[in-house]
């Protein structure tokens, strides 16, 4: 399946529909922002950026009650499924510009039995890319919840700011429903550089935008729902921020509902968007 150009001024963005309809590659004046894929046949969920749908972050035991079903689907991190069904399967291009793309898949039958569609929209401006998601039901009831997930290269010790002031507590990395106050090292609503901070945790209520500073560039994500739960998590050369619209292992709660989830109806939508605009004072757009 081919990659799919996209092109705005210095912008340029590279879609692999094959891989999970992610974003692939991100550059801005022949710098790249995204980890790249370690070979030509990799769809994991530790490059480029992507959608989580139905569902974002760990499911714990890879199942959940629905209207009296268990629900069971494959386990993808360990004894858990984790980021949703859509990120290693291949996607449809339901239509493409020099600067825009819808790409598109049904989820599938044999593990969400409910069905339905996720589609994605991706648009890019001279100074920025605008992504679009929609949960669609199908021609059933469903629970619904979707998030981003990009990787961004360290490029140096950029700064991050999030206006958060809880995260959530876990066990074995799953939540267990208590919170904690972001103090010290977890607090980022300063803006600090993120130098050794090792974090993997959900920011409750974060607000929009998000800021990411780095030597040479400042990317603003401006999400919506807002406020909204926020993933960050920064290994050492790579770092994630991850706007979500309802937090981790949230279909576990009683019959897939709990708070955050939201329940469409057949044809209902669950729509989030994600814009990330970049300044740059010294180059030239």
């Amino acid at each position: 399946m081919a990659l799919v150009e996209l092109g705005a001024g210095a912008t340029r963005v590279v879609l692999d529909p094959h891989r999970g309809g992610r974003l692939a590659s991100w550059t801005i004046g022949g710098e790249e922002l995204l980890v790249g894929p370690p070979d030509d046949r990799d769809a994991s969920i530790h490059w480029g950026c992507f959608v989580m749908a139905p569902w974002p972050g760990r499911l714990a035991g890879a199942r959940f009650d629905w209207h009296g079903r268990a629900i069971r689907l494959r386990k993808t991190h360990g004894r858990h499924a984790i980021h949703g069904l859509t990120w290693n399967r291949p996607w449809m291009v339901e239509e493409a510009s020099a600067d825009a793309a819808t790409l598109a898949i049904e989820l599938p039958r044999d593990e969400w039995l409910m069905g339905g569609r996720v589609r994605q929209r991706v648009e890019l401006s001279r100074d920025g890319v605008r992504l679009r998601a929609e949960i669609e039901a199908g021609a059933e009831p469903m629970p619904a919840a979707l998030g981003w997930h990009p990787w961004f290269l360290r490029r140096g010790d950029p700064r991050l700011r999030i206006e958060a002031g809880t995260y959530q507590l876990t066990d074995g990395m799953v939540p267990t429903g208590a919170v904690a106050p972001a103090m010290g090292r977890t607090d980022l609503r300063g803006g600090p550089h993120l130098g050794r901070r090792r974090l993997d945790l959900a920011y409750l209520g974060a607000r929009s935008p998000a800021v990411i500073t780095w030597p040479d560039l400042e990317l603003r994500l401006d999400f919506r729902p807002s406020p909204a739960p926020l993933v960050v998590y920064t290994p050492r050369d790579s770092f994630c921020v991850e706007p979500l619209t309802a937090p981790p292992n949230a279909l576990a709660g009683a019959g897939g509902s709990s708070p955050g989830t939201t329940l469409l109806e057949p044809g209902e939508q669950l729509i989030a968007t994600l814009e990330m605009h970049w300044r740059a004072p010294d180059r030239d757009r």
